[in-house]
């Protein structure tokens, strides 16, 4: 028997471990915190400095003594660097110290989308700025921003598609991060069964056992999406024969079960009594009608290791 299993059954309690653990968690939850704080700080230093800059630059005659053309286009070209490397560093801070809020609002991929566009659309703002400042007209902006909508909008038709679509999906929600689904029609040409992992800008992610399926939010969009309702694991409680362990179990169910699984089954240990073990087992089937059956090979297999105690 093993160390850990003859301080269990002298009933020692492992204080010291869990309070390792606890101080760890606590560790990362302060480091959290210190982060998010770091960002909401930084954020307003760095809206000080890109105000600060704007106003040296509107005053750099009478305080820095920029009088000639030399002198102003440098001071011109200095104000639209700093101003694009500020308004970056702004967009980053800000969208970390936006995260938790979103969080709580939201699952994480769509957080992680809005976060990303808050990020993107602060940038943007910035570079316009800045390019106020490069001496370019609020007009020949509007212009050159229209003109470059239209040839990169051409150019990546597929992609803001995508886009688009993603976006209409983050708002009308058909389904949501954990859900199975089925897509069919369209497209496909057949159908596509998994389980959402992700709803990102281009793609949804749909995991179907061990695969990855990404499938282009503009397909997602145009064909049916049919819900499917999670098959129920079975679960039972069982005392193993003393000498056999949770692995030569695990090592049973895997030669015995020949019903398709969702992962392989769960062995959680809930009681040392002595030289024997009692653990639950569950197992979930891919495959609702295969419930009972699941439940049967199950007994059998487990019936081979342990006089079964089912609850």
């Amino acid at each position: 028997m093993s160390g850990e299993e003859d301080q269990a059954k002298s009933g020692a309690s492992p204080a010291p471990l869990v309070a390792r653990i606890e101080s760890w968690r606590d560790l990362g939850h302060e480091l959290t915190r210190a982060r998010l704080r770091r960002a909401r700080v930084e954020t307003l230093v760095l809206a000080a400095v890109f105000s600060g800059v704007i106003i040296v630059y509107d005053h750099r005659s009478p305080w820095l003594g920029i009088a000639s053309a030399p002198g102003k286009t440098a001071a011109q070209v200095v104000t639209v660097l700093l101003l694009v490397i500020l308004g970056w560093a702004i967009a980053r801070d800000f969208g970390r110290a936006l995260s938790p809020s979103l969080l709580k609002r939201a699952d994480p991929a769509t957080a992680g989308t809005i976060g990303f566009l808050v990020r993107l659309v602060t940038l943007l703002a910035a570079v316009i700025v800045a390019l106020r400042f490069a001496g370019v007209r609020t007009a020949d902006i509007a212009i050159g921003a229209s003109f470059t909508a239209v040839v990169f909008g051409l150019a990546a038709q597929q992609t803001l598609g995508n886009l688009i679509a993603g976006i209409v999906l983050l708002s009308a929600r058909p389904f949501r991060v954990g859900e199975r689904v089925r897509l069919q029609g369209g497209m496909l040409a057949g159908q596509v069964e998994g389980t959402v992992t992700a709803l990102g800008l281009l793609y949804t992610t749909f995991a179907n056992g061990q695969d990855r399926i990404l499938v282009p939010n503009n397909t997602v969009i145009q064909i049916a999406v049919i819900p499917l309702r999670e098959p129920t694991a079975v679960s039972l409680r069982a005392r193993l024969r003393p000498g056999t362990t949770p692995s030569d179990l695990q090592q049973v169910l895997a030669d015995g079960i020949t019903v398709a699984l969702r992962g392989q089954p769960t062995i959680t240990l809930e009681e040392l009594d002595g030289p024997s073990v009692v653990v639950r087992i569950s197992a979930t089937p891919v495959n609702t009608n295969d419930g009972g059956r699941l439940a049967s090979e199950l007994l059998t297999a487990v019936s081979t290791v342990t006089a079964a105690e089912a609850g």
